[in-house]
């Protein structure tokens, strides 16, 4: 980019171009050079997002160029997800704050959280609701606007993921519904549920050995599955049952890991739910499917 006045959408495309460049991986927000570009460019000019068509034309000074090209920088000099950066995620279009000390969020439980996926398995009876390995809180927030009447509990072993899931519920005044609890899986929380939700640590040794360093710079803690990205759920699954109301139902996020789930537990009966990713990703289990 030079100096010269320069547009707002010839910022994007030049930004677009230079990440494209560096090899960034993306994934955190953004799934192209392009709608990364977009989301920085108009983070760094405080410009609304989502706005890129009615902005593109606008001018932008010398010092916002500069200020711009600094960030797209930053980002590939340090590989750091842009979330990281600007430190906001979303989630079906609702905000999140985010940093280093918590996974950048991205669940497809969101999805079913808001198309009414799961519903069919929730109903009157549908009180109280876990949101196991809560990172920033964002599943818990979002059960909690998609259902008024549950009260949620989010539970991490990270005591510093709590703090940000904290400012989170703060953020979306939901602190007299769903309470943070710190507990290394099941070990802490209170139950029995109707609904526990999980998006657990499931990368397999070999994946994580892979990872880009945009996930690399994301706690180890909440990726890492183990040799075949089993060890949480192998604990979270022989003690879900007793968590769970007779009606209660567990739904879990595992990835690209669905062979080695299958693998894992052959006699499960799962219930596999449709996701922008497809059917792979996010299994269901009754409270009488489990073990």
């Amino acid at each position: 980019m030079s100096s010269d006045a320069t547009t707002v959408i010839e910022l994007v495309q030049a930004s677009a171009a230079a990440l494209q460049e560096a090899g960034v991986a993306f994934g955190h927000g953004a799934a192209n050079a392009f709608d990364e570009a977009a989301w920085l460019v108009l983070w760094r000019l405080q410009l609304p997002l989502h706005t890129l068509d009615e902005v593109a034309q606008r001018p932008v000074a010398a010092a916002g160029a500069q200020a711009v090209r600094a960030l797209i920088g930053e980002r590939i000099a340090t590989r750091r997800p842009a979330a990281y950066l600007t430190r906001e995620a979303w989630l079906q279009g609702v905000p999140f704050y985010v940093d280093e000390r918590a996974i950048v969020p991205r669940s497809f439980i969101a999805e079913l959280l808001a198309d009414g996926s799961i519903d069919p398995w929730l109903g009157a009876h549908t009180r109280q609701a876990l949101d196991l390995c809560t990172g920033n809180g964002s599943l818990a927030v979002l059960a909690a606007l998609a259902w008024p009447d549950v009260r949620v509990d989010a539970a991490d072993i990270s005591r510093a993921a709590l703090e940000v899931a904290a400012i989170n519920v703060a953020r979306h005044r939901l602190g007299a519904r769903i309470t943070l609890l710190e507990s290394d899986g099941l070990a802490a929380v209170r139950g029995p549920y109707d609904l526990i939700l999980c998006n657990p640590p499931y990368v397999n040794a070999a994946s994580m050995a892979r990872l880009p360093a945009e996930y690399r710079a994301e706690p180890e803690l909440a990726l890492a599955g183990g040799a075949d990205g089993m060890d949480f759920i192998r604990a979270l699954l022989a003690g879900a049952a007793q968590c769970l109301n007779p009606l209660g139902v567990l739904v879990l996020e595992i990835g690209n890991e669905r062979a080695h789930f299958e693998a894992a537990f052959p006699r499960l009966e799962a219930v596999w739910l449709e996701t922008s990713a497809g059917e792979d990703q996010v299994l269901l289990l009754t409270r009488e499917a489990l073990p």
